[in-house]
């Protein structure tokens, strides 16, 4: 007879059990919440995900998470201004909201501890899959965040910006948005903080018929910090979502990207940059259901490694049976600057409609010496040489957005990262 032990649990994990056990009268949530809790603290003693899971090939949680941090109620992170001025700013510092929230016309906050406690979120803490480890881990932990609701035909001036900042510890927190019926809005999605840290996020919008929504996730971790984070979205009839990712920092990064289209006429954008550096590991994991017909989607993703840093994109696109008339095109492009940083791609296409237009590419390449040379020849110095070739790769992504003020913070951004790291 075969006898199936389960592993040892590795420091972290024993880590995070003995956390959950301690923290569990200090966490909101009603008899619906708590059980939904208990299910992810199960799922998480079942052990972390490892190289044999599928979807976390290219990322061993298990191995890559050696410590977690305590949590640390006197941490106190400092206040950042929004990356866009005049943004309306909800900020989350170390887990905990802002007890005072701006007023935006057309938009309804409520602090998700409150939907904690009366168990009206507990349906959206249901994982979306079997090897949901950052679900898992969020739901087990999560007290705070917000729930933005924007109301039917509402246009924002202004962009919104989710800020979850940490100054060490731990800091777990989930931001559901809605979006109604032709609603037009801006949000920006920051991820900052300082010291050592393990840090869970999980985005949910739903957008209804005819919403507009550009959504820009800005991850600016410390190289001290862990980033597990999740955004998920279902996109209604004729809703138009544009996704921006920028990564440029943090030492373990997940960004997972779930999407789905319920609605025919639904359109979805991914623009990501992953700006990679130093001893890092980041990973962004994309899943796109195209579960209607007429709908389409493109997704560019543009990395630069430098360093010992180590790169993962895995984007998968499933065009249902019913889905027909789907047109969905994916690219993942890498400029590798190192010879010790690396790179992983994994493009995949699972189609069971026969009329689509569907197609992936992925290419991996340093920089065109040739180009060099030719700046070179005009007197440019050899790193500000570099410098203009790298950011151009880049910066093409971004210049996509077409709104200058959006486009100038972003740019501002990565000559920041360039200072750094270039």
């Amino acid at each position: 007879m075969n006898m199936h032990t389960q592993p040892q649990r590795t420091p972290a994990e024993t880590a995070l059990i003995d956390a959950f056990g301690d923290r569990l009268s200090l966490l909101p949530g009603d008899g619906a919440v708590m059980l939904k809790r208990d299910d992810a603290i199960e799922a998480i003693k079942h052990g972390l995900p490892t190289r044999r899971v599928e979807s976390w090939h290219y990322t061993d949680l298990r191995r890559l998470l050696n410590a977690v941090p305590d949590f640390d109620p006197a941490a106190a992170p400092k206040a950042v201004p929004p990356i866009v001025e005049g943004s309306a700013v909800l900020a989350i510092l170390n887990g905990k909201s802002d007890a005072k929230t701006p007023a935006v016309d057309g938009v309804a906050v409520e602090r998700l501890s409150e939907k904690l406690t009366d168990g009206s979120i507990a349906p959206g803490l249901d994982p979306y899959g079997s090897d949901d480890a950052i679900g898992a881990l969020n739901t087990a932990f999560v007290a705070d965040g917000y729930f933005v609701d924007i109301a039917d035909g509402a246009e924002l001036e202004k962009p919104i910006e989710l800020q979850n900042l940490q100054a060490g510890g731990q800091a777990h927190v989930r931001l559901p948005v809605r979006v109604g019926a032709g609603a037009k809005a801006v949000i920006v999605e920051r991820q900052a903080g300082e010291g050592a840290a393990l840090t869970s996020s999980v985005s949910q919008i739903v957008l209804g018929e005819g919403a507009e929504v550009t959504w820009l996730i800005v991850q600016e971790q410390p190289e001290t910090a862990t980033h597990l984070a999740q955004f998920k979205a279902h996109i209604g009839k004729d809703a138009k979502l544009t996704l921006f990712v920028m990564n440029a920092g943090g030492r373990l990064v997940r960004q997972e990207i779930v999407v789905r289209t319920t609605g025919e006429g639904a359109d979805f954008k991914l623009r990501g940059i992953n700006l990679l550096a130093g001893d890092t590991h980041t990973d962004v994991t994309m899943v796109l259901d195209h579960a209607v017909p007429h709908t389409t989607s493109t997704e560019i993703v543009r990395n630069v490694v430098t360093g010992k840093a180590r790169g993962v994109f895995q984007g998968r696109i499933n065009v249902h049976q019913y889905a027909q008339k789907t047109n969905a095109k994916m690219a993942c492009n890498t400029l590798l600057l190192s010879d010790d940083g690396e790179f992983s791609t994994k493009p995949e296409l699972e189609i069971f409609a026969d009329d689509v237009v569907c197609g992936h590419g992925a290419t991996v390449t340093e920089i065109d010496h040739d180009h060099l040379f030719y700046l070179m020849a005009r007197g440019v110095d050899e790193k500000s040489a570099r410098g203009l070739l790298v950011k151009a790769f880049v910066a093409e992504v971004i210049e996509e957005l077409d709104d200058e003020a959006i486009v100038d913070a972003l740019e501002a951004r990565l000559d920041s990262w360039f200072v750094a790291h270039g």
